[in-house]
């Protein structure tokens, strides 16, 4: 989506070798312009923007892209070595800047604007962090760091989250003909063909694939946006063009044959593919190598191939504005939302398609075509490469000030000098239910909430297959002879604050066992994030509970956040276990879940605070799973402790106790809060730990 479909002529060989091997026949079916390949780029871009919008359930449309950047890319690159021998690296890339940079910058502070007014305060700092990162080409790692789940639907992605494959490809310009230069003169010394070119493309095909298939299986996050699973793409449409010449000589029967079941298999097979298919993995494979074989095929340029359907007014009017329409898109579908404050339906997922390409064909004429054919840049490359080195900085710049000195749009009413001591007793729950339309809460609580996520015992993250202790796994008095086990997921991580400082009055030892959504009841969990089955889960929770036989704990402490795949099988596995251990068991219920960012919605509700405290009905997620892991809990001689009274009174969840916020996320108690219940827990506690 970010190239032209024009081609120049096959690559060859540099001149002075051109002697060595026989020379192809003439043929005029290698054409300059492929108007086949503007209209696969037309057919990627509806692709992407009916996936994002949700108008159809199809992928793939990046990785046809991919293909067709990396052809196009190549057949320039190559074609130029094969003229000279070498490649201007100031001419190419300020080829790159005049066709990428404008628009991607403009796009970058634009979105940036627009998230001030609409986007949550605490959302915006974290987009313009993401801004950032996509400004300079690097996105795509900021988000495999975070482990960024692409097809996420809970409010969590990002408006330059699609940067992501622009990134890819901007590293790959700036590889891409260092390598074929190095490869080619290598190719030229030693073996005076193409030979070395096509097995260094086969080799990185081969590794970037098989990369693409294992590490899907190991880290879906890091393999989605990681550049080493995407190069095989690119590779492959560089490949097609080292063989071009080769392939313009196909009988013009079987090359039209080729591009149909290329078009064809491309959309079937990504028509196939859906949001729980495991990418990029081998799915993605039914797209890329469609797109290859349409390539391929209209090199001969058949008269009956799949250009008859790609050439059209429609798919080159559409064609022109990809790139613009790729840019714009996204940031709008995730903004709109919050522009026009209701419930975003399918009718408003066309108009964001709608309005995104109107956006997008006025910024390709008004824009994108001034800089790709301004003639000084054009004759004076420098020009180019300072302009799009300019604009980018611009873009780095804004994101950093909008980070660092730009004022959160905060509208909740605050309290200078409210202090925040959170929960104080039933009778403090209550008196929040009562101001929950007007809270008493000082801004410097509210900005500091979304980072309160707890310091204290240890979790271990998705991958992890073995539970290790460690030293902040410990908490607690840890001197005591007395020793508590905290197990359980990320709900029972959220409660380490508190169990730190009961350990620490009631002279107690704690050692927190917990893995990130991985309940210690022994049922199935399938993550959409992971695109699989949850495995280490499994193994996590079997070492997990060995540990645990080794300790010899005097309490046991079960708790974790209740799922609809919960089953009675499960529970009793991991309950009966326990209670062999011989501990005192308790088992503490769920706290409410919340299902929104609760510091978004306060610092956004200036009038309509009272919806960040929802009835407790709407935090009470999976009632009959909660009922069934209590009535297992108590069969198996656990003590049950209710933690609902500690957040809810009255029929309401207040999102503010006691001038603390209660959660930092949608799902999660802040650690203030936390540390704040400890007296909730001591006299509970203290009874078992007494006898």
């Amino acid at each position: 989506m970010t190239t032209h479909a024009s081609t120049a002529v096959s690559p060859q060989l540099p001149p002075r070798h051109r002697s060595a091997e026989p020379q192809p026949e003439k043929t005029d079916r290698l054409r300059k312009y492929r108007p086949d390949l503007q209209g696969l780029r037309a057919v990627a871009i509806m692709m992407v923007v009916a996936m994002h919008c949700g108008i159809i359930d199809i992928h793939g449309g990046v990785d046809i892209s991919f293909v067709l950047s990396g052809f196009l890319i190549g057949s320039q690159l190559l074609s130029e070595i094969s003229r000279t021998g070498k490649v201007s690296m100031g001419k190419f890339w300020a080829r790159r800047f005049r066709r990428l940079a404008p628009g991607a910058s403009l796009t970058i502070v634009v979105t940036a604007v627009f998230a001030w007014f609409f986007a949550g305060p605490f959302s915006f700092r974290d987009y313009m962090k993401d801004g950032f990162a996509a400004s300079l080409s690097f996105i795509n790692w900021r988000l495999a760091e975070n482990g960024t789940d692409y097809f996420a639907n809970d409010g969590s992605q990002s408006p330059y989250q699609h940067f992501w494959s622009l990134g890819i490809e901007e590293q790959f310009y700036v590889v891409a003909p260092i390598a074929l230069v190095v490869v080619a003169f290598l190719s030229r010394v030693l073996t005076r063909s193409r030979f070395l070119i096509g097995l260094f493309l086969a080799a990185a095909i081969a590794g970037s694939l098989y990369l693409s298939v294992t590490q899907t299986k190991s880290d879906q996050p890091l393999a989605y946006f990681g550049t080493q699973t995407r190069v095989w793409e690119l590779a492959l449409g560089v490949f097609v063009a080292l063989n071009a010449r080769l392939l313009s000589r196909m009988n013009v029967w079987f090359a039209g044959f080729l591009s149909w079941v290329g078009i064809l298999g491309a959309v079937g097979t990504a028509l196939l593919i859906n949001e729980h298919t495991p990418l990029p993995g081998y799915a993605v494979a039914g797209p890329v190598v469609g797109a290859a074989l349409v390539i391929a095929g209209g090199c001969a340029a058949p008269r009956l191939g799949a250009e008859k359907l790609l050439d059209n007014p429609v798919f080159d009017f559409i064609g022109n504005a990809s790139y613009s329409w790729y840019l714009l898109h996204w940031p709008l579908l995730i903004l709109f939302p919050e522009i026009i404050d209701r419930e975003f339906g399918y009718s408003d997922r066309w108009r964001v398609a709608v309005i995104s390409f109107l956006l997008a064909v006025c910024m390709h004429y008004l824009i994108e075509r001034r800089f790709k054919a301004n003639v000084r840049m054009v004759q004076i490359p420098w020009r180019g490469i300072l302009m799009g080195l300019s604009l980018t900085a611009t873009a780095a710049v804004v994101m950093t000030l909008a980070v660092r000195v730009v004022p959160l749009n905060i509208g909740v009413q605050t309290t200078a000098g409210a202090v925040a001591k959170g929960y104080q007793g039933a009778a403090s729950v209550e008196q929040a239910v009562k101001e929950r339309d007007h809270p008493v809460l000082s801004q410097d609580t509210l900005l500091k909430t979304p980072t309160d996520r707890g310091d204290h015992g240890c979790i271990d993250q998705l991958l992890v297959t073995e539970f290790v202790m460690q030293e902040d796994c410990v908490t607690g008095d840890t001197s005591a002879k007395k020793t508590m086990v905290l197990l359980g997921d990320s709900h029972a991580f959220q409660w380490g604050n508190a169990f730190n400082e009961l350990g620490l009055k009631l002279h107690v030892k704690v050692i927190t066992v917990t893995k990130s959504g991985c309940t210690p009841e022994a049922y199935q969990i399938t993550r959409e994030d992971l695109g699989r089955e949850y495995t280490e889960c499994t193994a996590w929770r079997k070492t997990a509970l060995d540990k645990i036989d080794e300790l010899h704990p005097d309490v046991i402490v079960v708790t974790n956040r209740v799922q609809w795949t919960t089953t009675r099988a499960g529970a009793d596995e991991t309950f009966k276990r326990l209670q062999a251990n011989g501990a005192k068991l308790v088992y503490m219920t769920d706290s409410p879940h919340p299902n929104f960012a609760v510091p978004d919605c306060l610092a956004r509700n200036s009038d309509g605070v009272a919806a960040c405290s929802p009835k407790s009905a709407a935090m009470l997620d999976f009632p009959e799973f909660r009922k069934a892991e209590r009535e297992e809990a108590e069969k198996y001689g656990f003590d049950v402790l209710d933690t609902v009274p500690a957040f809810c009174a009255d029929g309401y969840c207040p999102a503010v106790i006691g001038g603390e916020v209660v959660y930092w996320d949608y799902s999660h108690m802040s650690g203030a809060y936390s540390t704040s219940l400890e007296p909730y827990l001591r006299p509970y506690f203290k009874k078992f730990l007494e006898s």
